[in-house]
């Protein structure tokens, strides 16, 4: 199995998506089947030593993480495994105990506002004022940011497929719908970085099938999209790449080529990797 573990990192075949060992920058070769990818590109996403508590109980344990530019990543664990505490992390939500994060080059402690501004994010399901139009709840996020972000209204909502529902109330919108009007939102600040955290509760087949297109436009674009989730198979079919977290713990990270080896599936590989229940917020 050719996948960096806590406890090693295997040597890669060449041309696969992985961290060469004797690299201390954090950088990564990219899959030749993403050619656009391939040229070394500083992490969009780099956290050393990262630890968050509660009293006494660790959520996240001394997660080293880098997360390349430009690609779909899967960040994947059971229920409770620290998932949304590490993404609550990385938008200044809650504090880190320990540890740095570093997003597009910059540390976020000391440069919230400037590293922020780069990142859109939608923690758990996106919330709106159901009374409003889609558009309209558009309209109020983007009277906070200026007048860059309203002229970005008509774009965001003709990229996230929502241009004919604009001007239909949030209350009649399917739970697919208001996904992808959070995303809408999120491109408001024309991010660099867009954090998705279990996008795909709750959707139908159709609904997964139009976040999947658009996670793979956004990359097409020169976004990356971090993806928090526990559906394995979305993450095999959405990601270039992805980590395992366990119990709060970095277990595993690697291209999804790399990370399902030789155990037939993704889901074989992380049941493998981890523990069967969650036992972390």
């Amino acid at each position: 199995m050719s996948v960096r573990t806590a406890r090693h990192a295997a040597s890669r075949p060449k041309g696969r998506f992985f961290r060469e060992p004797n690299r201390t920058d954090g950088r990564y070769r990219r899959d030749q089947r993403h050619p656009k990818l391939v040229r070394m590109t500083p992490p969009i996403i780099e956290t050393r030593g990262l630890t968050k508590r509660f009293g006494p109980r660790t959520a996240v344990c001394d997660l080293n993480l880098t997360v390349p530019a430009g690609c779909a990543f899967g960040f994947l664990g059971h229920n409770g495994a620290g998932k949304t505490t590490f993404i609550r992390m990385l938008v200044s939500l809650t504090r880190p105990s320990a540890g740095t994060i570093t997003i597009a080059g910059r540390f976020l402690a000391g440069h919230r506002e400037q590293v922020l501004a780069q990142v859109g994010a939608i923690i758990e399901e996106p919330r709106f004022h159901r009374h409003l139009t889609g558009r309209e709840n558009l309209q109020v996020i983007a009277a906070a940011r200026g007048p860059q972000a309203r002229r970005r209204i008509e774009p965001a909502l003709e990229r996230c497929g929502l241009s004919a529902r604009g001007d239909d109330r949030v209350g009649t919108y399917s739970q697919g719908m208001r996904q992808r009007l959070g995303i809408a939102r999120c491109l408001l600040a024309d991010p660099k970085l867009v954090i998705l955290d279990e996008p795909m509760n709750g959707l139908d087949p159709s609904g997964i099938l139009e976040l999947r297109a658009l996670i793979a436009d956004l990359v097409a674009e020169g976004r990356t999209v971090f993806v928090s989730s526990h559906l394995l198979t979305e993450i095999e079919k959405t990601c270039h790449a992805a980590a395992v977290i366990d119990q709060g713990r970095l277990v595993a990270v690697g291209s999804i080529t790399d990370l399902i080896g030789d155990a037939g599936s993704l889901e074989n590989r992380f049941l493998g990797l981890t523990s069967r229940a969650g036992d972390y917020a």
